[in-house]
């Protein structure tokens, strides 16, 4: 980040001495910044002679018009001997693969997907564990222009189809099983139900995991095993078709909770120019560095992640719980691995501070510089238990974005301090603010999270929406010419964000607007309290504010733990944020990639059917918040 400021400051002609500076050049001569990153990123391709057109227009605003390049060449750029991806699949397997091994996987599996007639704008679509053969496979399908989707193999027969029955791909890789808790999972049966009713799909190709991919390909017309498909192809030099900057590289659903995910479509330019300015500059990644994000393939993380290679960075990929057989379990792969880069989930920091470890007693994480932390706003709590539980010398990075973007609007930046509690800055070259509800800028209050500009990782648009209207709608229409995200937030003295949640999942009692994660980090501090999930509830022509608790083995939610939660949260936040109800319950309903769905259990309290449970990882919790006679009064 240091020296890209230098750069920037020449290009600027004036001395860019500090990040806010450096921000604001990024966004009043966007053109220019961009312009810098494509240079002092490398990126492969031809940059062609303009770097914005129609820059006023959002949706509209392209960039890099002129441009040629391909995703996978970039990824791809280096050779040798040295490794490429790291593999763990709970304590059953381990593989290595060097950028040698990893260019010849993709080369074999390139020469497949010809021989399938795979052609540019085609989809692939995988149902995939976060292994090696999914990033190979993605390469492959870039290399050639067709368009990459996926899903974790956890997702049910329904929830696969909501997804790729919308998009018509015509190869499909899914595994013979994973391994999860321990325990095999097999999905031979539930993948052949899915190939059934995708009409389109050529060839299903069945990746070994546990043992049985001849097994599991045998039961499924047009099945093969990966290893046999890919038997009459030896690798050669991997071929790559330069396309647009605006070229789909990939399709990503969200979560799919308030209806049939939206399958949103994102460039190959955009990912890549966004992914490498965030990677190089804002985590600070150097090649041969050794990147760990904790994700499935159905999340925007694994995407995220995969683009380490762009920057010559060894992947550590992980698949299965991060609690088998311990709390510990992705501590040690960070030891073994020397990690240097360690991505989680605010829920992971939050459980592993309530399990009462403490890796910086355990483990030697001498190699890890930044932990980073996404998924839900992590707490001041987490903040702290990040420095006193797991490194002291460390960067904390809150990161905060989307699918939407497949990126982030405000993250880390390495040249700042850390402030507990708070995302420290907005990434470059996203003019990112907090509006009121009239469109006014604030400073310090409660608003909508926007960005005044465009920036190259904005969607080309959504799947099967040919006039722009679903596109529009999501993000445009609250505020004209305006990217409208959805959180509600909040600048700091520092200049720093904090998240507050989803703005539609607000609280709104006597029409104040509260966000939910305020009330979580205090009640998450209370050791009798192993997860909260809060809603408002229409009640005598108001909103009053419910909170249900997941309690710690052995608790019992009774008058005396009622009145000490009551307490924490009016003397923590505020007597606005009092609950009128507390509940306890034995699970909370949550998303495959591990978020709480604040909108299912209050369609479900209000009487509401929620439109798409498969979206859900545990969709039996929502019986729990049903029917509550407690709520009645």
């Amino acid at each position: 980040m240091s020296d890209f400021m230098q750069a920037a400051s020449a290009m600027a002609g004036r001395e860019l001495s500090s990040y806010a500076q450096l921000h604001d050049w990024s966004i009043a001569e966007s053109e220019r910044f961009w312009d810098l990153i494509w240079n002092y990123c490398g990126v492969v391709g031809d940059k062609g002679d303009r770097v914005l057109i129609d820059g006023g227009k959002m949706p509209g605003a392209a960039f890099f018009p002129d441009a040629s390049l391909n995703f996978a060449e970039n990824l791809l750029r280096k050779q040798g001997a040295a490794e490429a991806i790291v593999f763990r699949g709970e304590d059953k397997i381990e593989r290595r693969l060097t950028w040698n091994d990893l260019h010849a996987l993709v080369s074999r599996l390139q020469q497949l997907f010809v021989s399938l007639g795979v052609k540019q704008g085609d989809r692939i679509a995988a149902m995939m564990p976060n292994m090696p053969e999914a990033v190979a496979a993605m390469l492959a399908a870039a290399s050639l222009g067709a368009v990459w989707s996926s899903c974790s193999p956890d997702f049910g027969e329904q929830g696969v189809l909501d997804r790729f029955g919308q998009i018509e791909p015509v190869v499909f890789l899914a595994p013979d099983g994973y391994w999860y808790n321990g325990k095999p999972q097999e999905t031979g049966a539930r993948v052949a139900a899915i190939a059934a009713r995708l009409p389109t799909v050529r060839k299903v190709l069945i990746v070994d995991y546990l043992g049985t991919s001849v097994d599991v390909a045998a039961t499924i017309p047009n099945g093969a095993a990966l290893e046999d498909a890919l038997a009459p192809f030896t690798a050669k030099t991997v071929s790559f078709a330069r396309l647009p900057f605006s070229h789909p590289l990939y399709i990503l659903f969200s979560s799919g909770t308030t209806g049939i995910p939206k399958c949103i479509v994102h460039s190959a330019g955009g990912v890549l120019i966004q992914h490498l300015k965030e990677h190089r500059l804002h985590a600070g990644l150097m090649e041969g560095d050794r990147f760990f994000y904790f994700t499935t393939c159905g999340w925007m993380m694994w995407n995220w992640l995969v683009s380490g290679l762009a920057s010559g960075a060894t992947l550590l990929l992980y698949d299965g719980s991060p609690f088998y057989p311990d709390g510990n379990a992705l501590f040690d792969f960070a030891d073994a691995e020397k990690m240097t880069y360690f991505g989680t989930s605010a829920k992971f920091i939050d459980s592993v501070r309530k399990a009462g470890l403490e890796p910086i007693r355990t483990h030697d994480l001498t190699a890890v510089r930044t932990i980073s932390s996404t998924g839900s706003p992590l707490s001041p709590e987490g903040f702290r238990f990040v420095y006193d539980g797991i490194k002291k010398d460390i960067h904390l990075a809150s990161i905060s974005g989307g699918t939407d973007i497949v990126a982030c609007f405000v993250l880390g930046v390495p040249i700042l301090p850390v402030w507990e509690g708070e995302i420290q800055g907005a990434g470059l070259g996203m003019a990112v603010d907090v509006w009121d509800e009239d469109g006014r800028p604030i400073r310090e209050e409660k608003g909508e999270l926007v960005c005044t500009k465009p920036f190259p990782s904005m969607p080309v648009g959504f799947w099967n929406d040919p006039d722009g209207t679903k596109y529009h709608g999501a993000y445009f229409e609250r505020f004209d010419n305006i990217w409208c995200h959805g959180d509600f937030a909040e600048w700091t003295p520092h200049g720093g964000m904090i998240i507050h949640g989803r703005s539609d999942a607000t609280l709104n009692p006597g029409g104040v607007r509260i966000g939910t994660a305020e009330i979580y980090n205090q009640v998450e501090q209370l050791p009798e309290i192993a997860e909260a999930i809060c809603i408002g509830q229409d009640f005598e022509d108001d909103v009053r504010v419910v909170l249900f608790v997941r309690l710690a083995e052995g608790v019992t939610l009774d008058a005396g733990l009622e009145k000490r939660i009551r307490d924490k949260i009016r003397t923590g936040a505020s007597p606005r944020h009092v609950p009128a109800r507390i509940l306890a319950v034995a699970d909370i309903p949550r998303t495959k990639s591990g978020k709480i769905t604040e909108l299912a259990v209050r369609d479900v309290v209000h009487g509401r059917a929620v439109k798409n449970q498969e979206a859900l990882a545990n969709p039996e919790a929502l019986a729990l918040f049903r029917d509550r006679s407690e709520l009645a009064t």
